[in-house]
């Protein structure tokens, strides 16, 4: 509260009325009272909160296309885990931690499918890129440890750094450089079908078409007990090891995310 001495004697100079005196002060105060109430309103108020991403539903199955990408794990696993990630991620690096138990938890019951998904632009497609091109000589494998050691471990993600990754990898260099510019094509079009199925983060995880969000053991191991029991119940009624994703998640899953109004 403001004190009005000051300012009651410079009031009594000018008038002799002391009743008029008294409204005009009391006045005064009720106007700081309620302008004090505003600032104090005003500084307790939250800013507004930017809405939530919509994401898809814990059952929703989605049609991930897998056709040419490198994976680890048997071919015809009754679980096809579809990582989408990027290399400039580090929840994707401590996401490979979580996929390492996984295998050891499930051992040839799963395989991991690795698929890009560009959140850094500035730095992430390029590496993304060579580790394409890798792929196409067999060696993903090798060029994805080494991408995650050499590029990532020291943060350059440059073209140069890259190519000295990929020369360090025994990779034919003349094969590589011709191959970029179709893998480039590659990634952003696994890009897109990723965002058009909800994806805005990395590492997202579908398994057996199933979107999970993060790098959770528990979680992740949570939704493969429930498709794991599933798959082996439809396996057992007929449907082949090797068509069991074709057949049960390309076939059946939802082939975009439809957000709910």
């Amino acid at each position: 509260m403001l004190k009005f001495s000051a300012l009651a004697v410079s009031l009594l100079a000018c008038t002799s009325d002391t009743r008029d005196l008294e409204r005009k002060i009391d006045a005064l105060s009720t106007r700081i009272n309620t302008l004090e109430a505003r600032v104090g309103a005003g500084a307790r108020a939250q800013p507004p909160q930017r809405p939530r991403r919509p994401e898809p539903e814990p059952k929703d199955v989605f049609a991930v296309s897998i056709e040419g990408l490198p994976f680890r794990g048997p071919a015809d696993a009754p679980i096809t885990i579809v990582e989408g990630y990027e290399y400039a991620c580090p929840a994707c690096n401590v996401a490979r931690q979580s996929v390492k138990q996984t295998f050891e938890k499930y051992g040839d019951k799963v395989r991991v499918v690795y698929k890009p998904y560009i959140v850094h632009p500035d730095v992430a497609i390029d590496s993304s890129v060579a580790v394409c091109a890798a792929h196409q000589q067999g060696k993903f494998d090798a060029m994805d440890t080494a991408v995650w050691e050499k590029a990532f471990g020291t943060r350059d993600f440059s073209a140069a750094k890259l190519s000295t990754v990929a020369a360090e990898t025994g990779l034919d260099m003349a094969r590589y450089t011709k191959d970029l510019p179709s893998c480039r094509q590659s990634v952003m079009q696994h890009h897109a079908e990723l965002e058009g199925f909800g994806q805005g983060a990395t590492p997202t995880f579908y398994i057996n078409g199933r979107y999970v969000v993060g790098a959770s053991p528990a979680k992740l191991h949570a939704v493969i007990d429930q498709e794991l029991a599933l798959a082996e119940e439809r396996i057992s009624a007929g449907t082949s090891k090797a068509d069991y994703y074709a057949t049960w998640v390309i076939g059946k899953g939802l082939k975009k995310f439809e957000p709910k109004s």
